[in-house]
């Protein structure tokens, strides 16, 4: 779903509305990834992953909250 270069001779049909989606995707995984234990998984346990992933998510949003 990634559009097309401007020189590309033959168009390639894409969705506007699915390129934003997975871009905002990408982009909240990679602000995600900033914090060090979610970037390296310390946690053995998929429930304290999730948990730790919950709180950079949760430290975002209030971060974005307050501006």
């Amino acid at each position: 779903m990634i559009p097309p270069r401007s020189n590309r001779t033959a168009t390639i049909r894409w969705n506007k509305r699915i390129y934003r989606q997975r871009n905002r995707i990408e982009r909240m995984i990679g602000h995600l990834k900033i914090n060090r234990a979610i970037a390296t998984r310390y946690d053995k346990l998929a429930r304290s992953f999730l948990d730790m992933l919950h709180l950079a998510a949760l430290r975002r949003l209030l971060r974005h909250a307050t501006l």
